[in-house]
């Protein structure tokens, strides 16, 4: 029977739940528990994901990361074991592996597939989300913010009256997202209101490293002078995860002991509840006032608040659950299983959507609404300020004579600045014949000692040859390695052109390694050889994706 699968890739861990004939169950991704951390390894071969990357964490460290969903938006990629890697791919290799594990047990894939974000990322997040996504060969139907799919679930247990107002406390590993959220007709209508708040970097993780600096600390141990000893750091490594261990026992029992196995110190140190809590309490206030701001910005009182859900692992945590309520003084929903929540709520909107909210969706759901069709671009981030419907074509003539130049003229652009780095090639980085562009137009063939070049405002140099791109397949190191030679030799262009460089290029790649008609051999010699020839079919074919990419077509 067909199924549906919510995905919720967290800073610390990924769930994963499966929506079938109107009922919800959560997937079973590792051999302990039903989540897994949110882990990856690059080996020299393949990447690990989950439960593998995490025992490689203590051997190999300098091939794992954790904690990337931190760092999505950030231009700076992560280095695993010397290559780089986006923060974004990361997590989409996590959601490939869930698809896949899911899939194997299900007998077939997922009719629908709803994935979560953090209510407070905006389009640029999310575009390279959707861009990481289709290098890995997923597409998701549903991009949902993660209160949503928390009231979602909710709302499933607890049916809410149309209109009625609950308040969002996520309190995840690595994030805080707090918004309200009002209830709609339907079992997966809620929508956000307001504007949603949060703290990027606060969450479990925090925690647990501040348990591993009071264990540190009460050992008197300076890791700044302990160097580079391979049984310390595994030690140490060992030591994190007792920290982890000691931190979530601390929510059931008032005191625990936590191991110390290092080179020459095996020792034990004890921390009680009350101390974990001096040491959070202010970060948890700090959740606090971020909630009070997105409820004053959805323009409702406390009063009007019906419940205040918690979701997310280290909600879990008793001072939580003490300070919201106190300060709200409003009742607190703590789902069973908070963990699950998320990913729960984004099966149920994407069963909702495929089994009873179609009509909906094929005429318009309301902006925001997780229950909108996406075709194309997924779901705005919550805030973010839509793009305007186009223009009927045959009621404005002239405006679409003007859409049709700026379309051409782009296309020159582009066109113009493949035609440079040939020639840049053929000269061994000198151009010969050129203009300078400043974005107004101006041009200026010389420069003051007589010879011609060019300079084009924006970024990127446009010289240099263009080394062939690694590997002799499509790869996640091919890929970085295209982003940075098509910014640097076609970033000025694309400036000029008003286009996301990154996005743009990023865009390029995924669509020529998903399109048939194309080799990763045929690609690279397009890319990277020395002569172009415009007439040619991989050349045409280069340019026809740029074209698409460049949101021209």
């Amino acid at each position: 029977m067909p199924y549906h699968l919510g995905i919720d890739v967290g800073t610390t861990w990924t769930a994963a739940a499966i929506g079938r004939d109107g009922r919800v169950e959560t997937a079973t991704l590792g051999t302990r528990r039903q989540a897994v951390p949110s882990v990856v390894c690059l080996t020299t071969e393949r990447f690990l994901v989950g439960e593998p990357a995490a025992r490689r964490a203590i051997t190999d460290p300098q091939r794992v990361a954790r904690e990337f969903k931190r760092r999505v938006g950030d231009p700076t990629p992560l280095l695993l074991g010397g290559t780089p890697v986006s923060a974004e791919l990361c997590m989409a290799r996590m959601a490939e592996w869930v698809v896949t594990q899911v899939a194997e047990t299900e007998g077939e894939s997922p009719a629908s597939l709803a994935l979560t974000h953090p209510a407070n990322w905006g389009e640029y997040k999310l575009d390279l989300y959707r861009q990481a996504l289709r290098h890995v060969g997923l597409t998701a139907d549903h991009l949902v913010p993660e209160p949503v799919a928390a009231a979602t679930a909710y709302t499933a247990q607890r049916p809410l009256e149309p209109g009625t107002v609950v308040a969002v406390y996520d309190l995840g590993g690595g994030t805080f997202d707090a918004a309200v959220v009002r209830a709609g007709d339907g079992p997966a209508e809620a929508q956000i209101v307001g504007r949603p708040d949060g703290i990027e970097r606060m969450g479990g993780a925090d925690f647990d490293h501040a348990v591993f600096q009071h264990v540190i600390a009460s050992i008197r141990l300076d890791l700044d002078a302990a160097g580079d000893d391979p049984a310390l750091a595994t030690g140490l490594a060992q030591l994190r995860e007792a920290c982890v261990e000691a931190k979530e026992a601390l929510s059931e029992e008032t005191h625990v002991s936590i191991p110390v196995l290092l080179p020459q110190r095996h020792t034990e140190v004890l921390l009680t509840r009350r101390e974990f809590e001096a040491m959070i309490g202010p970060a948890i206030d700090e959740t606090v006032v971020a909630l009070r701001r997105a409820v004053a910005s959805a323009g409702v009182r406390d009063d009007e608040v019906s419940a205040v859900l918690l979701v997310g692992g280290s909600s879990r945590i008793p001072l939580v659950g003490q300070l919201v309520g106190a300060r709200l003084g409003r009742p607190i929903a703590v789902d069973a299983r908070p963990k699950d929540a998320i990913c729960s709520g984004a099966a149920r909107v994407a069963m909702a959507a495929a089994l009873s909210l179609t009509p909906l969706a094929a005429s318009g759901a309301a902006p925001g609404s997780p229950l909108a069709a996406h075709p194309g671009p997924p779901l705005e981030a919550p805030g973010a300020t839509p793009d305007p419907p186009p223009p009927a074509p045959d009621r404005d003539p002239a405006a679409r004579t003007r859409r049709l130049i700026a379309a051409a003229l782009a296309t020159v652009i582009v066109a113009a600045a493949i035609g440079i780095v040939a020639l840049t090639r053929e000269d061994g980085g000198d151009a010969t014949s050129a203009t300078t562009t400043t974005g107004g137009g101006a041009e200026d063939p010389t420069t003051t000692d007589g010879s011609s070049s060019t300079t084009t405002s924006g970024s990127g140099s446009g010289s240099g040859d263009i080394l062939p791109l690694p590997g002799d397949d499509w790869s996640d190191a091919a890929r970085v390695q295209f982003l940075v030679d098509c910014e640097a030799h076609l970033g000025n262009f694309l400036d000029v052109g008003g286009l996301d460089n990154e996005a743009t290029c990023g865009c390029v790649y995924d669509q020529a390694s998903s399109d048939p008609a194309w080799t990763f051999d045929s690609f690279n010699v397009t890319w990277s050889a020395d002569d172009v020839d415009p007439g040619s079919d991989d050349f045409r074919r280069f340019m026809t994706h740029l074209y698409d990419c460049s949101g021209l077509s």
